[in-house]
């Protein structure tokens, strides 16, 4: 019986490690520099299965839609070891720099890595190492040198096509006033009011601190200004600016009925709420400024507290639509220059590669 057990696991194991070996095959050689590269089965594998965690790629993949994935991996390989034959490089900094630049856009506000791997901790139980692994295939060590080949690719191609880029990516004043005539019913500022938002989540004495708060302002005895600066830093009340249109998504915001918000943008400015309790916190709010609500020109800004006119939004969003176009054909143009024989070469093709596809 025993001997039978061990045949079984010895079988087991042995699946495994054939499994292991078969990962390792190298598909493809980049030969564009010393030391040359390999790519294998198990990093086209890992890559995929990065797609298909951050939605890019469906559940089950034919066979040449892999073989797709493994042709941009070759091109983005040879295209980080040109940008290394050419001396770019990219610091450790710089990749920092870029991941916290992403997570801080995600959280719609800047925030460090030890500020995010506290909160993911917080919110998963989960170390950022876990974290990534859960949700990308890759550890954050193996995260940021993908993000670091991105940066250097990046940095090639601009170097390549530097003089097309700013020739062809700046959109024209026509363009300009074009997209605007066709899209008008777009720039609608609905109305708005700023309102001075105090709230502080529930707990011990909540309601007592807002409470103080709320008779200082009512009272005169500070104003928004003041409670702002009081307040920046805080982690428990908070104090500041919001601007609120008159739309369903605003009352829910607030907390408060369709009809109680229209009843706010009634108020004249310089109005106090009373104290509203929410499932979560104590809050009140002082109108500070009314905004009506008007079509807007080319001139005007794009929000009551922005600098941006809608030109120079019209220009911004064209230039990185026309950008991210021309980054496109260029990449299409330098990885086709890069393709020659002397620069990579295929180790697994044909049925030999779709062999090895077709079983994952």
């Amino acid at each position: 019986m025993k001997k039978r057990v061990f045949s079984l696991l010895f079988l087991a194991i042995f699946v495994v490690l054939g499994s292991a070996q078969a990962d390792l095959q190298p598909l493809a050689m980049i030969t564009l520099q010393s030391p040359t590269e390999q790519i294998t089965l198990r990093q086209l594998k890992a890559r995929v299965d990065m797609y298909k965690k951050q939605g890019v790629a469906p559940p089950a993949l034919s066979v040449e839609q892999k073989k797709a994935i493994l042709e941009a991996m070759i091109d983005e390989r040879l295209t980080v070891q040109a940008a290394q034959k050419a001396g770019i490089t990219v610091t450790g900094q710089e990749v920092d720099q870029y991941f916290v630049g992403g997570i801080s856009e995600q959280f719609g506000r800047p925030i460090t890595e030890q500020e995010f791997a506290v909160l993911i901790k917080e919110e998963t139980g989960k170390s950022l190492d876990d974290y990534f692994r859960s949700e990308i295939g890759m550890n954050l060590a193996e995260y940021k040198a993908y993000l670091k080949s991105q940066l250097l690719a990046r940095r090639y191609l601009i170097q390549q096509k530097q003089g097309e880029l700013q020739q062809q990516a700046t959109p024209t004043d026509k363009e300009i006033r074009d997209f605007f005539a066709m899209n008008q019913s777009r720039f609608i500022q609905s109305e708005m009011s700023k309102l001075f938002l105090v709230l502080i989540p529930k707990g011990a004495d909540a309601r007592n601190k807002i409470t103080g708060v709320y008779a200082e302002l009512k009272d005169k005895k500070a104003t928004p200004a003041a409670l702002k600066i009081r307040y920046k830093d805080s982690t428990g009340l908070q104090a500041g600016d919001i601007l609120v249109s008159r739309t369903p998504e605003a009352s829910q915001q607030l907390h408060v009925s369709p009809e109680q918000l229209s009843e706010l943008f009634n108020r004249n400015i310089g109005f106090i709420s009373d104290i509203i309790e929410t499932p979560n916190d104590f809050q009140f709010y002082q109108i500070q400024e009314k905004y009506p609500a008007k079509m807007l020109t080319l001139s005007d800004v794009i929000g009551p507290d922005s600098t941006t006119t809608v030109y120079e939004y019209i220009r911004e969003n064209l230039g990185q639509q026309k950008q991210a176009a021309f980054m496109q054909e260029a990449i299409n143009d330098i990885t086709k220059s890069l393709r020659i024989p002397a620069n990579y070469k295929m180790l697994k093709t044909d049925k030999a590669l779709d062999d090895l596809l077709i079983n994952w």
